[in-house]
C-alpha cells in the first residue's frame, strides 16, 4: 500500500475523491477481517489506509469550504 500524496488527491475531482474514499474504506474494512482472523501480514497497511482516508476527507472538506466561501461571497 502507497500513501497518497497532497498533490496527487488535490489534482482530482470531488466525485473522484469520493469514489476513492469509498474504495479506500472497503479495503480498509476487508484488512481489518483479515487482521482478526490472523491473515494478515502487513500490518502498516492499515496504518497508511486510515491515513489516505483522513487526507482525503481532509482535502475533500477544504474544497467544499472553498466552494462554500466562493458562493457566499
Amino acid at each position: 500500500m502507497k500513501a497518497m500524496k497532497k498533490t496527487e488527491i488535490r489534482k482530482l475531482v470531488a466525485e473522484e475523491i469520493r469514489t476513492k474514499l469509498a474504495d479506500s474504506r472497503d479495503e480498509l474494512m476487508k484488512l481489518r477481517f483479515q487482521q482478526v482472523n490472523g491473515q494478515l501480514t502487513d500490518t502498516s497497511s492499515l496504518r497508511v489506509l486510515r491515513r489516505n482516508i483522513a487526507r482525503m476527507e481532509t482535502i475533500l472538506r477544504e474544497t467544499q469550504a472553498q466552494q462554500t466561501a466562493v458562493e457566499g461571497a
